[in-house]
């Protein structure tokens, strides 16, 4: 009688011991967060206020009513395509940059293969010279904002005369029930140089900083997230000296940011090619309370550059690089000169 329940229990727990585990194992929410600068998204309408000569019918691209509608196409193909593979409602949270105006995210969020998201827009008019300011298109289903500031960075030149750049977007808001806090940024151009223009960069990056640390103060483990095309590679000063941004988590302290997208730099992985190399100006940047331990509410989980090969030139100079709209004022009927970024966030289910 024994033996026969012995080999009875022999049986038995192989099939007890899968359900054991699957009952153990943890199960997570996930939603993504992500940035693409949309590389010059304009409406055909000229604006005495902006500097959009050159994007409209007359200009010198000849940027005319059906080569607009062409962008949309292809800037709604890409988003609808982001981050689908993990979790199929698309980024939760999406920086958007160099685009005109409020209405040509309308237009783009309307877009037959964005509509159903019903993508909702923060967005202010910022002081650029060229006319173009960063903007975040959210999904209510994941993310309740609260407040939305336009922060002027207030960058001086060499002079001591302010310039007139885009301003960085602060969105304050709930994404599932938690409080983060989100800013949007295309610091200034490297117009002039690297090096004689980094010190604008290291004051955009300053005034995030300052800011982030002041939210610090009144929250104690606050989350904030910098996203945007921020001009610099991560090794850059701006973000290795001014932000104090790290990419690997054991040398991360409450003095620190935490950036993701380092280590795909140092292999060579970038977001945008010139002259043959590639840099990573387009990344998101984290505060130390997305990735400590003990985990509570959302937490950091992985980063992807999306360039896939639908968004990259096939042939010809530019081979490999992303499919852009124009090359000088050659239309080129692509995407974007910059390929998108993600991120990834979990938090346990209770």
């Amino acid at each position: 009688m024994r033996s026969i329940q012995r080999i009875f229990f022999a049986l038995l727990f192989p099939v007890l011991l899968p359900v054991i585990l699957q009952a153990q194992e943890k199960q997570y929410h996930v939603v993504s967060a992500g940035f693409y600068n949309l590389e010059n998204l304009y409406d055909t309408l000229n604006d005495p206020n902006r500097n959009d000569e050159e994007f409209l019918p007359e200009g010198d691209k000849r940027y005319t009513g059906k080569i607009y509608l062409e962008k949309l196409d292809r800037l709604a193909e890409v988003i609808s395509k982001l981050a689908v593979e993990t979790t199929p409602d698309g980024p939760a949270l999406l920086g958007v940059a160099e685009i005109e105006n409020r209405s040509v995210l309308k237009d783009l969020t309307a877009h037959p293969l964005l509509a159903s998201r019903g993508y909702r827009i923060s967005h202010f008019d910022s002081p650029d010279m060229r006319g173009v300011d960063v903007g975040l298109l959210y999904n209510p289903k994941y993310f309740v904002p609260i407040a939305s500031h336009a922060i002027n960075p207030q960058i001086q030149n060499e002079s001591g005369n302010y310039i007139k750049t885009r301003d960085i977007l602060w969105v304050e808001g709930y994404l599932m029930g938690e409080k983060i806090h989100v800013f949007v940024g295309h610091w200034p151009s490297r117009r002039g140089g690297e090096e004689a223009s980094s010190p604008l960069r290291q004051q955009a990056a300053a005034r995030c900083k300052h800011t982030i640390d002041s939210i610090k103060v009144a929250e104690p483990g606050a989350k904030a997230l910098i996203m945007g095309d921020l001009n610099d590679d991560p090794l850059s000063p701006s973000i290795k000296k001014v932000l104090n941004a790290v990419g690997k988590t054991e040398k991360l302290t409450e003095d620190h940011m935490f950036n993701p997208f380092e280590p795909f730099y140092k292999k060579g992985i970038g977001t945008l090619a010139w002259q043959d190399s590639w840099n990573l100006f387009d990344q998101v940047i984290f505060t130390p309370s997305w990735v400590t331990t003990p985990q509570e509410g959302w937490f950091f989980s992985k980063a992807e550059v999306f360039n896939r090969p639908f968004l990259t030139q096939k042939t010809g100079n530019f081979k490999g690089y992303p499919l852009r709209t124009y090359v000088g004022n050659e239309y080129q009927g692509g995407y974007s000169d910059h390929f998108p970024v993600l991120v990834y966030l979990l938090r346990e289910k209770k």
